[in-house]
């Protein structure tokens, strides 16, 4: 399979950089201080097509306001490792049976400067639709994609935004209006890289 082999890795996250990353402006490397977490990438089926689910963040005070990310979070101390942070992380947040979960491997870990988080992408898929039951203090909606949508070159756009009085370049890919980018659209162009492969995954 695809994921046992050498990964793209970050030549092709950085496909999907805000320019401030690719031009060095935040430390590309983690610290000392650095946290560690981990998100799933979970394939399902729907409409007798390959799905992804992501899920919009909550507004709050924080750096990842209403932000659209793959569901995951920070490690815990129970957790045995990161692939157990990224399951416990997704049934808390969209209520997925972490049981029905088939892990498919792991993709390249990225360093998140302004959060100082390194986060560990993990791949899993589940036979059927699941009920995704979204917790509400994190999760403002569910977000369910079709891999083909997200392989189409025209759904990658560009916007100017202003960061710490800086124009910053950032790619996005558009999903009906709904902006993915950042960290999320990095380990995103690394999955699709891998899709592009010709490895079917089955749903099995």
């Amino acid at each position: 399979m695809e994921l046992r082999k050498e990964l793209p890795g970050k030549v092709v996250q950085y496909r999907m950089a805000p320019s401030e990353r690719v031009h060095g402006v935040f430390p590309s490397e983690k610290n000392n201080l650095t946290q560690t977490g981990s998100v799933l990438i979970l394939i399902f089926p729907k409409n007798k097509k390959i799905n992804i689910v992501f899920i919009q963040r909550t507004t709050y005070a924080g750096v990842h306001s209403d932000q659209i990310s793959f569901p995951g979070g920070k490690s815990e101390k129970g957790d045995k490792n990161l692939i157990d942070t990224a399951l416990r992380e997704s049934h808390e947040e969209i209520g997925v049976l972490v049981k029905d979960i088939r892990i498919l491997g792991t993709l390249t870990p990225l360093f998140i400067p302004v959060s100082n988080i390194e986060v560990y992408p993990v791949v899993g898929c589940i036979s059927y639709k699941p009920e995704f039951k979204p917790d509400k203090t994190e999760v403002k909606s569910i977000i369910e994609t079709p891999l083909d949508y997200l392989l189409r070159p025209d759904i990658v756009k560009k916007k100017t935004t202003v960061i710490q009085n800086t124009n910053i370049q950032i790619p996005y890919f558009n999903f009906n209006g709904k902006h993915i980018w950042g960290a999320t659209a990095m380990i995103l162009s690394e999955f699709l890289e891998i899709i592009k492969r010709k490895e079917l995954i089955r749903l099995q």
